[in-house]
């Protein structure tokens, strides 16, 4: 399954990446992402890894993440590892005015028991309208640093 969601936030990528560096506060803007505890000494750059608790509803799993690019102002892209796996990539692109387009797109496989595809087929508007909503949330985010 993939999804990809997107917003222009009022920002230049620099005070974008500001909030997004710092892999210990995406709880605070993603709704989904209970906790996060790294399980490697690194917090920042390719090879972090940390494991994300992820409740959607009635469900929670914790998912193990690694970081797999780190491109200051540019993307940060991570693997899924554990329950569901697959990999997330976040995309900042200059935009006129001082704006900022921010990409988040997620490739993931959903387990047999939770129906394969047609799990992630049922799943697909849930998770982009949630990670839409925590894009909303960054923005926010974004806005109040500056």
């Amino acid at each position: 399954m993939r999804v990809r969601v997107g917003k222009t936030i009022d920002a230049l990528p620099a005070g974008v990446w500001s909030v997004l560096e710092p892999i210990e506060r995406h709880a605070d803007w993603m709704a989904d992402a209970e906790s996060i505890a790294f399980t490697s000494e690194q917090r920042r750059g390719v090879g972090t890894a940390f494991d994300c608790v992820t409740k959607i509803g009635p469900f929670t799993v914790t998912d193990h993440m690694v970081v797999t690019e780190w491109v200051p102002d540019r993307a940060l892209g991570i693997e899924h590892h554990g329950l569901f796996t697959g990999s997330g990539r976040f995309t900042l692109r200059t935009l006129p005015l001082d704006r900022t387009r921010f990409t988040w797109t997620e490739e993931i496989r959903f387990p047999w028991w939770c129906g394969g595809p047609f799990g992630a087929f049922a799943a697909k508007p849930i998770l982009r309208r949630v990670w839409a909503a925590n894009l909303d949330r960054l923005a926010h985010l974004v806005a109040s640093k500056s």
